[in-house]
């Protein structure tokens, strides 16, 4: 595919939607951005005492990469400066960029089928209940040697949840077009087929 067909997936955290995105982009040959990470590495550098517009004036793609990107302490960063409307309008146009890029795009988010690509050809909507994404992330985080309790990581994944959903601007929620994938009850092969059987329905 030479034109441009761009795939908004959005979601709360640890839903999947990063998962499936990186499925789906590799099944239909696609690229793939994690737009959070763009927020991540702007609050990686909040936390090092950078200004939060500056840092995402000045982002590189250098500063996409590094494990420290997914720590506990920067997603909480992450979530904190995507509040912030000057650093929304720095990085919204990287975002749309890439996703006009000839021979299609994937991009996960929480705002791309209402506020970054409101034209995506396809939209998903990836979601869990809270108690099964904070179960995911408890395990992601001990896996890695992360100290930290089942409890506090659920009150970190509502917190977070309500910070994204009633922040003033681009507030997380499904696209009116969007297809919604709850993956509470769903193994992530069986998510990921449903993505991609509707994104098939709705290539040229």
């Amino acid at each position: 595919m030479s034109a441009p067909f761009t795939i908004a997936i959005d979601g709360p955290a640890a839903a999947g939607k990063g998962t499936i995105s990186k499925a789906v982009a590799a099944h239909f040959g696609f690229a793939h951005l994690d737009t959070g990470l763009l927020y991540r590495a702007v609050g990686a550098k909040v936390l090092l005492g950078v200004d939060p517009a500056r840092a995402a004036r000045e982002l590189t793609a250098d500063d996409l990469a590094g494990e420290e990107l997914r720590s506990p302490e920067v997603a909480q960063a992450a979530s904190k400066v995507a509040v912030i409307p000057e650093v929304r309008a720095a990085l919204r146009d990287f975002q749309r960029s890439f996703a006009q890029r000839a021979g299609g795009a994937v991009l996960d988010g929480r705002d791309i089928g209402t506020v970054i690509c409101p034209e995506a050809e396809a939209k998903l909507f990836i979601t869990a209940s809270p108690e099964v994404r904070a179960d995911r992330r408890f395990a992601e985080l001990s896996a890695s040697g992360a100290a930290t309790s089942r409890a506090q990581v659920l009150a970190d994944v509502k917190e977070r949840d309500a910070r994204d959903r009633n922040r003033a601007e681009a507030p997380l929620l499904p696209a009116r077009d969007a297809v919604e994938i709850d993956t509470s009850d769903m193994s992530i092969e069986a998510a990921i087929a449903a993505a991609i059987a509707i994104i098939e329905a709705r290539l040229p």
